[in-house]
């Protein structure tokens, strides 16, 4: 049957929402220090083209997307650039929360992605890594930028799926003795040898059919959450989730077509296309985060009786 939605008590109990200021403090002290530095970067190569000797993309001189493109300037595109800001700010709350998890002993009752801090030390590394290749292509347009790009944008999702895959299959009974193996480093390290992968052929493949395939995949897992009788999880997120990559689609989609603004407003529809994926990815984090159950795990396992027969 269909799991209820999880209580405003049960989702205060499980950490999911009042987060400890001091993850606030760095979140936001980490985004303001990167945004000071990447000021100075670009009022230091002010009109002069440090790109020089990159090789172009298409869009530099065919430009995909509204904005005016400035060649003799560091960043190229502006709003473009600047929106990847927001992988980056969710990320470093992903990365402060996993180290909290990491000091402090798991509610009761919390869920996977709470007892496995590795994996929220994982996803936070993914949007930033997300927000920098991505900012890099915009702000540079070169071949080598779009193609860590496409690349970094399946980050993300892999390690969502990875947490899907730990939450059905957190860990392995080996042997006759039934000794446990944790998998949450399998998935992590599949995660890695997976992202480097699609970087080195980005080029021999359809980034739509990709990103299509991991965002499906996602989907259906959290469909199947619905589904299962030991785990409860905050479907709010999960819409919210939904409805911000719904609207992010439409402005990157109008903004393609020349339909949203002009090439010298401030507002840009791949701007927000960048802030509205990144809320998306943040609300599935939070998401996941939501989840109440009562696993068994890995050392009870370990203690139930076997089935082989002994000599």
């Amino acid at each position: 049957m269909p799991q209820p939605h999880a209580t405003a008590r049960e989702c205060t109990a499980n950490r999911c929402c009042g987060l400890p200021t001091w993850i606030h403090g760095f979140a936001w002290g980490a985004i303001l220090l990167v945004t000071l530095a990447l000021v100075g970067l670009s009022r230091s190569g002010h009109d002069r083209n440090v790109w020089e000797g990159w090789r172009e993309s298409r869009e530099l001189r065919r430009p995909g997307y509204a904005e005016r493109v400035y060649i003799n300037d560091v960043f190229r595109t502006r709003a473009n650039t600047w929106s990847n800001l927001a992988f980056v700010l969710v990320g470093l709350y992903s990365l402060a929360l996993g180290w909290h998890d990491l000091r402090r002993p798991s509610p009761s009752g919390a869920g996977y992605l709470l007892r496995t801090p590795a994996l929220s030390l994982t996803f936070g590394l993914a949007c930033c890594y997300l927000g920098a290749g991505s900012g890099l292509f915009h702000a540079s347009l070169t071949r080598f930028g779009q193609q860590l790009d496409v690349a970094a944008m399946y980050a993300p999702l892999l390690v969502l799926i990875a947490v899907n895959m730990g939450r059905w299959i957190p860990c392995l009974l080996l042997g006759r003795r039934r000794r446990s193996l944790t998998t949450w480093p399998v998935w992590i390290a599949l995660v890695v040898v997976a992202s480097v992968l699609l970087f080195f052929y980005k080029w021999f493949m359809s980034s739509l059919n990709v990103l299509s395939t991991l965002i499906a995949t996602v989907v259906v897992c959290a469909v199947l959450d619905r589904f299962h009788a030991s785990r409860k999880l905050d479907v709010r997120w999960l819409c919210w989730s939904g409805a911000a990559l719904i609207a992010a689609v439409i402005c990157r989609q109008l903004d393609i077509a020349g339909r949203f603004t002009g090439p010298d407003a401030w507002l840009q529809g791949h701007a927000l296309w960048h802030l509205l994926t990144s809320l998306s990815l943040g609300c599935m984090y939070f998401y996941h985060r939501s989840e109440l159950t009562t696993p068994m795990d890995c050392a009870a396992l370990e203690k139930q009786p076997n089935n082989y027969n002994h000599e």
